[in-house]
């Protein structure tokens, strides 16, 4: 056993003295020893819960045989940072969590960690920890929110910042938006529609990472504690099999997780995060790969925001393994790659019905014949832009119109909510890239204000920073290369016209190249924000968002 190395011999007799000063006994020391990993806090919703999921996972893995031991991982409530300095702090976090379960994991022997995360970046955080430990590792989330009732209407997190922005518009007075801040966010769990943790966990599912059920029991139903005893106990299992992070998660699983992301309408956040716990996997996939995934890919649902069912729905009606049946009828999903339940996509998914076919569309009737997410090239973003063409109007999916340019979000929100974005602008937010921010925040204040003011159909958002899984509509963001290094998106100016066109994957400014040369000549990089401590040493350190804002270390010469 791996736990060896910190339990047998004589030279280990101080180690299994300080065993002794925890309370473990001799009978638990010969067991093996399995990690806990858990992201319980008290300050995020989705994680609120959690201690109940540890203390379940303990009882499945003593159950099984092993010892547990659990230790934390840290969490930002994006809707609670959002929208000021707070944001700067929420990608960032995903490579902490990766590089402080790494050093637990490894300083300490662990034969097996169970992963208890929820959130945004406490997903892809610890998969990219899972693929560099590489001992048997099995997840279990804190799992989705119940949806808000609302005049007897299904509501989430997103209806509230919209709201913010109808009651900005005058469309809303203060004692509905009161209402709305009452109940649209009812109980502990990820926020209710298929926004970034949500995804993340649907995809964590379907790359053969969790158990059935991990992206989508309810984190209020007793069926979530089941899920974590049995986590608890497979791991077990996989310690007996040898199945490992990096036998699970290969090439074939992660293209299988990017055809679920098109056929379910994911986050665009995942096409940041999926690229970067490949890279940890030794696997290298890149956003070229998205736009064929889609090409043959149809959208199956659209949850919100992208329409009006929510994550209990999807549970309902099947949950992934439902979803996954559908599209394997295709052809399209790799059905040999083994998962963390010691089986096989083909076997976990045999006999999975879609009951019902509103929720989860059949592979012959799609809500779209393409899939959720799509990957725009032209001169303002010659690596990658990403939009959720799920969730975009279909009168937007080809607009042109002036730009509106603004250098922070902060600036951008003030004149939307003052009435000086007009239909058909283009809003452009710079210099909101992984280095430029840093941190790249997400813009869901902009996006949920132009929405909430009527302004969803005829205006357009382009950045460089990032949106929330809450954001809908025409916004594009992961703009590569970013502002901060000089990228075409800095060149833009007030006025000029710019062409998106969805469907033939294609985002310019209508200027010509001679022009875009000239102000290159003239740019001059902006002045750094002045932050000291972890952003300092990120924006240092961090790649473009079309690599996924992996972190590069320098090479150092002894």
């Amino acid at each position: 056993m791996k736990s060896d190395s910190v339990k047998n011999g004589i030279a280990q007799a101080p180690a299994r003295s300080l065993f002794n000063a925890l309370g473990y006994t001799e009978e638990e020391r010969k067991r093996p020893l399995i990690g806990i990993v858990c992201s319980y806090n008290e300050i995020v919703p989705g994680h609120m819960n959690l201690d109940k999921i540890a203390e379940a996972v303990k009882l499945g893995v003593a159950m099984a045989g092993g010892t547990p031991v659990m230790f934390p991982a840290i969490a930002v409530c994006d809707g609670i940072a959002m929208g000021h300095i707070g944001m700067k702090y929420s990608l960032v976090t995903r490579d902490l969590i990766a590089d402080s379960t790494e050093c637990m994991a490894k300083a300490h022997g662990f034969d097996g960690l169970v992963m208890i995360p929820n959130c945004d970046k406490n997903v892809p955080g610890l998969l990219m920890a899972a693929a560099r430990v590489n001992v048997p590792t099995v997840f279990v989330s804190g799992g989705p929110m119940l949806a808000g009732h609302i005049h007897g209407k299904k509501r989430s997190l997103s209806s509230m910042f919209e709201a913010v922005g109808a009651y900005s518009a005058g469309t809303m007075s203060l004692e509905e938006l009161t209402e709305f801040e009452e109940k649209v966010c009812p109980t502990c769990g990820s926020c209710s529609g298929m926004y970034t943790a949500n995804s993340m966990n649907c995809l964590t599912e379907a790359i053969g990472m969790g158990l059935e059920g991990n992206g989508t029991i309810p984190a209020v139903y007793s069926a979530r504690i089941r899920l974590a005893k049995h986590a608890g106990m497979k791991v077990m299992e996989l310690i007996e099999k040898d199945i490992r992070p990096r036998d699970i998660m290969t090439k074939e699983a992660f293209m299988n997780a990017m055809t679920m992301d098109m056929a379910l309408g994911c986050s665009t956040n995942t096409m940041l995060h999926l690229p970067a716990i490949a890279h940890e996997a030794g696997v290298e996939i890149n956003m070229e790969i998205a736009n064929e995934v889609s090409a043959r890919t149809p959208n199956l649902c659209h949850l919100a925001p992208a329409g009006p069912t929510y994550m209990e729905d999807l549970y309902e009606a099947g949950g992934i393994y439902a979803v996954m049946n559908e599209v394997a009828k295709k052809g399209l999903l790799n059905l040999d790659c083994i998962t963390a339940t010691g089986k096989t996509v083909g076997e976990n998914i045999k006999g999975h019905v879609n009951r019902n076919p509103e929720v989860i569309r059949p592979i012959d009737n799609p809500y779209m014949p393409y899939g959720g997410i799509a990957v725009l090239k032209g001169n303002i973003a010659p690596d990658t832009g990403i939009v959720k063409q799920s969730a975009v109007v279909p009168e937007m999916m080809v607009h042109e119109g002036p730009a509106r340019v603004f250098d922070c979000e902060e600036d951008a929100i003030e004149a939307i909510r003052g009435g000086r974005i007009v239909a058909g602008d283009v809003v452009v937010i710079r210099y909101e890239g992984p280095k430029g921010g840093p941190g790249m925040r997400e813009m869901l204040n902009p996006t949920s204000a132009i929405a909430g003011m009527g302004l969803g159909s005829t205006v357009a958002l382009i950045t460089d920073g990032r949106f929330s899984g809450a954001s809908r509509g025409a916004s594009i963001g992961h703009v590569s290369p970013e502002a901060a290094v000089g990228g075409p998106i800095a060149l833009i100016e007030e006025g000029d016209i710019i062409s998106i066109d969805i469907p033939n994957n294609k985002l310019n400014v209508l200027v010509s190249d001679e022009v875009l040369a000239e102000r290159k000549k003239n740019w001059k990089p902006r002045k750094p924000s002045t932050y000291d401590g972890y952003l300092k040493r990120y924006c240092s350190m961090v790649t473009s968002g079309n690599r996924g804002a992996v972190l590069v270390t320098p090479e150092i010469e002894f």
